[in-house]
Parts: structure tokens; sequence; C-alpha cells
């Protein structure tokens, strides 16, 4: 082979500007697509987090109901329910950086986001 060949100039290997600008708008297209679902599911999944937190709050009301002979009137408080090992592990934090209300025995506990323990939950997106 010669060296002076015009072979040279045409070895060059990559790719051009319009194969990498397709690639780019592929791209750019299943982002718009995946993006969307993957925040629907982070809010779903902070909803039944706030939802399992409120029955966990029921649950440990109705025992705290028994354990004291409390009548459906009286208002336990978070610091009665939330004592380590006893009714609860620990105080449970709403996800979405709302707050639970405990409310009175005959009441359901709710979130400030709008959750209920067997309901729909304001984290989720509409």
């Amino acid at each position: 082979m010669k060296y002076g060949s015009s072979r040279l100039g045409r070895d060059r290997s990559g790719f051009t500007l319009v194969e990498l600008l397709i690639v780019v708008s592929i791209i750019g297209m299943l982002l718009a697509i995946a993006a969307p679902s993957f925040v629907h599911a982070r809010e779903n999944a902070r909803a039944k987090s706030c939802q399992e937190n409120l029955k966990q709050i029921e649950s440990a009301k109705e025992r705290w109901a028994m354990d004291n002979h409390r009548d459906a009137v009286d208002t336990p408080t978070m610091a009665e329910l939330a004592v380590p090992g006893v009714y609860m592990r620990n105080t449970p934090a709403c996800p979405g950086g709302g707050g639970y209300t405990v409310g009175r025995l005959d009441e359901i506990p709710t979130c400030s986001l709008g959750g209920t323990p067997g309901g729909q939950s304001a984290h989720v997106l509409r």
C-alpha cells in the first residue's frame, strides 16, 4: 500500500452529527415517557406509607383503650401511644411532611394532608 493513498482520509471512524441527534432525541422521548411514571409511583408509595401509619395509630389506640379501660370519648396522645415496644415501635412520620391527628377513640386518625387509614390519601396525584 502506498503512503500517499487517498484512502487514509476516509478511514476515520465515529458518529455523524445526524446520528448523534437521532440518539439524543430517542433518549429524550424515552425520558418524557418514563419520568411521569416514576413520579406517580413515588407518590403512590408515599400514600400507602401514610395509610399504613394511620392504621398503626388506629391499632395502637384500640390497644391503649383496652389496657387502660378507657371509653370512646377519651383521647390518647401520640406520646402515650408511641411508647417504644408497647403500642407502636416509634412515632410515625408522614412521608409527605404532614402531621397525624390521633383524635378520640371513636374517631379515626387523620393526616393533615387529607389521608385516612383505609381511604384515599392526598399524597396521590390526581
